[in-house]
């Protein structure tokens, strides 16, 4: 136990908060790793200095994060990527979502949570039947694969989580919250509630969540990572692994079976297209950090996911801003407007119009029709603008699905020396996911189908082997003019993400923040974006002003100011921003400071 610990860190002081003061952005020739967790961070860099690229780090980044950070990520949930080689300047996407049980059925799901036919009826986040296959563990195999240097073995990748379970780790201080917040949940999930809970004899049934500073160990979760290196994907689909998954959902009620996890394993991760939009609105400013072109570059192409993940939420929103602006909706925002009532209401009224268009058409593009490019076309984008209204909020816009606004991901960026750049995001969904745990796993499984639709007709509906839309969503910039990268981005957190990429974007192309500025900068999270129902609410960090917000209730925005911990609600991001300055090339990174990490350049 760390000195004093127990007179600074409680499970009844719940009014600490111990976000950090303002940083400043890191810098670096060699490469750099942001992420959420510093013990993770160093994992990531460990690979580099053996000279690792930037997937092979990501990589060690994921599993390390699993390891320090459980209550946002693991290897029994998803992961996305978009990854860009320096050589060719093409941006790549992986998908690793996995996909609901092939034995199960919208009415058999239907009739075990007791749902008459015809009547609504949500899927609960903590139950077995949330369970999707796990795609974390194809995804981070096939990112090696395809993207790696070809230098490190995935044994020699992983060995740097393996060795903070086995040796164990200082529990940073958002993970021991997450921890003590959710270990009702993990007691009550499944038998194997140990194996992710601290050893103390004085606690009940001798385990409990750890606090700041207490030393955590998981062996059996190394012990899984070291049956996923030595064996690859097999050592995870297949065997043990695979038949305590299949135990434990079984025993719980839930439907997968063995032949889902072999399908996953032989199928699971695509590579697909991503999706992008050119956008030169908003007075975009290139010279946000020294050395760039202040004039000959002045736009941008912005990348994202594509469905079953809400990228295109981010994409149809700034090019409604820019279909506004040309219609002279709003104004080129200059930087004294940034965060003012006038600018936050046509970034929300965007976001409001895009996650209207994602609710319905956000899905499963293997299993339903999902028409990207319609969505980002011009002029179906000039079309929708035609919805807002700068006096006063919108109406509700169409039909959506029922929503949890959940903030238990990680995302995280990493550069290399040859220019590389990978955006990575992997998460069980919310918290601990279901917080049932395969015996001898050490991991829990997610609950990601929970944000399936169970209405019939829906294009988002479950159905056997269809996967859910999709909160995590990875991000990147790349520039118009000669395709070089321009950053590396993400914000994690729910149905936040597309909200803060478009104003962690605006912030640094916009109005010309420097990436740790950009993240710094207080935001606003919609409550509910998905939701059909007259709940309007908008959350608005501490920080923005109170004539901004006064301003937005004369609008008629439903407003409510969070401070403390539920400031968890705006995301946590990372960036990396890539320019040359006297022909070098360098990195300027930032860490988000609502999270315990950092950037760690690369000497």
């Amino acid at each position: 136990m760390p000195l004093n610990a127990k007179a600074v860190y409680s499970r009844e002081n719940a009014d600490y908060v111990p976000f950090p003061s303002r940083r400043s952005t890191v810098h670096s020739t060699k490469g750099i790793v942001s992420c959420s967790q510093p013990l993770a961070a160093a994992a990531g860099h460990r690979i580099l200095s053996q000279g690792g690229n930037a997937a092979d780090a990501a990589v060690a980044v994921a599993a390390g994060l699993n390891m320090t950070e459980p209550c946002s990520t693991g290897i029994g949930g998803d992961m996305f990527c978009l990854f860009y080689n320096a050589n060719t300047k093409k941006v790549h996407a992986l998908n690793g979502s996995g996909r609901y049980p092939g034995e199960a059925t919208l009415e058999k799901v239907r009739k075990d949570l007791g749902f008459a036919p015809g009547a609504p009826g949500e899927m609960p986040m903590m139950n077995a039947l949330a369970a999707t296959t796990p795609g974390a563990a194809a995804g981070w195999v096939d990112t090696i694969e395809k993207f790696g240097s070809g230098k490190l073995s995935l044994e020699q990748i992983l060995q740097p989580a393996i060795e903070l379970g086995e040796e164990g780790f200082p529990v940073s201080e958002l993970s021991s919250h997450g921890w003590v917040e959710a270990e009702k949940d993990i007691r009550n999930a499944s038998p194997n509630f140990r194996e992710m809970l601290k050893v103390d004899a004085s606690a009940k049934d001798g385990v409990r969540s750890p606090l700041p500073g207490e030393i955590m160990k998981n062996p059996t979760l190394a012990k899984t990572f070291r049956a996923l290196a030595a064996e690859g994907k097999n050592g995870f689909y297949k065997g043990r692994v695979a038949e305590q998954i299949v135990k434990v959902v079984q025993d719980l009620g839930g439907y997968m079976t063995l032949e889902d996890l072999a399908y996953h394993a032989e199928v699971g991760t695509q590579e697909v297209d991503a999706i992008s939009l050119d956008f030169t609105g908003q007075d975009i400013v290139s010279k946000a950090t020294p050395g760039t072109d202040d004039g000959a570059n002045r736009g941008v192409t912005i990348w994202e996911h594509p469905p079953n993940g809400q990228g295109i939420v981010a994409l149809i929103a700034l090019g409604i801003m820019e279909e506004l602006e040309k219609a002279g909706k709003i104004p080129k925002f200059t930087e004294d407007q940034h965060n003012s009532a006038e600018y936050l209401h046509a970034v929300i009224e965007s976001l409001r119009i895009a996650f209207a268009d994602a609710a319905w058409w956000v899905t499963d593009p293997d299993v339903e029709r999902v028409p990207s490019q319609g969505l980002l076309a011009r002029e179906y984008l000039a079309e929708r603008a035609k919805l807002f209204q700068p006096d006063r909020a919108a109406d509700i816009m169409d039909h959506g699905s029922p929503a949890h606004n959940h903030c238990d991901t990680v995302y995280f960026a990493v550069t290399d020396s040859e220019g590389n750049g990978i955006s990575f995001i992997n998460s069980n969904y919310a918290g601990f996911g279901t917080a049932i745990i395969p015996a001898g796993c050490g991991f829990t499984l997610q609950n990601r189908g929970a944000n399936f639709s169970l209405q019939e007709g829906h294009p988002n509906a479950l159905a056997p082997r269809k996967r859910p839309y999709h909160t995590i969503i990875p991000a990147l910039i790349t520039n118009i003019a000669d395709g070089s990268l321009h950053s590396v981005y993400g914000v994690m957190g729910g149905f936040m993400q597309p909200q803060g990429h478009v104003q962690v974007m605006l912030n640094m192309l916009a109005f010309g923040y420097h990436p740790q500025a950009a993240l710094d900068s207080p935001r606003f999270c919609l409550a509910a974006p998905t939701d059909e129902s007259t709940d309007r609410t908008v959350w608005i960090e501490e920080g923005i002003s109170d004539e901004a917000v006064e301003g937005l209730r004369r609008l008629g925005h439903k407003i409510e100011v969070l401070t403390g911990w539920k400031r968890a609600a705006f995301g946590r991001g990372q960036i990396i921003r890539s320019y040359f300055d006297d022909g070098k090339l360098v990195y300027g990174a930032g860490s988000d400071m609502r999270g315990d990490g950092m950037a760690y350049p690369l000497l």
